[in-house]
């Protein structure tokens, strides 16, 4: 079954995540330096990976109005769709706020240095555009669990405790 690829697109750098083949669960996959012919490397990962739809973070702005970041988020888009011989749908995605929920992600997860930060920031900020895309797919039964899942017996009595 074919992968979904999100892309957050930046001046410097741009991240990549990946979905699952059940396009359940979004993943950081790789970095790629903006200056160095990025669409080539998206071409070689979309082959190999055999991803069947692109999803690209389109900058808004809070307000949301577009500015020069969208339009070059879209100038991106059209080189890659020419590199990609328009063979692989692409859409765009609101990403407002992608990097705020990265950035606070990392906090969490106590990752504090500049250069390890750099690394992965817009490999997360990626998966943030796909798993909301993701569940957008899905709808909102896609985030309930079946009812089942609470009948789980008891053990009433026994206490547990952590050693």
């Amino acid at each position: 079954m074919p992968r979904i690829l999100a892309i957050d697109h930046g001046t410097v750098r741009i991240g990549l995540a990946i979905s699952d083949e059940m396009e359940l669960v979004a993943s950081p996959l790789k970095t790629l330096d903006a200056k160095q012919k990025p669409e080539q490397e998206i071409a070689r990962v979309v082959q190999e990976k055999k991803i069947g739809r692109i999803v690209i973070g389109m900058p808004f702005h809070l307000n949301g109005q577009r500015g020069e970041a969208a339009e070059r988020v879209e100038t991106f888009a059209t080189r890659l769709g020419k590199v990609l011989e328009h063979e692989v749908p692409i859409d765009f995605v609101d990403e407002r706020l992608s990097s705020v929920e990265a950035e606070a992600s990392m906090s969490r997860a106590g990752i504090t240095g500049k250069r390890e930060r750099d690394q992965i920031v817009d490999q997360l900020a990626a998966v943030v555009i796909l798993q909301d895309y993701l569940n957008t797919q899905r709808g909102p039964a896609g985030f309930l669990l079946p009812d089942e899942v609470y009948d789980l017996p008891l053990d009433e009595g026994k206490s547990r405790r952590r050693r």
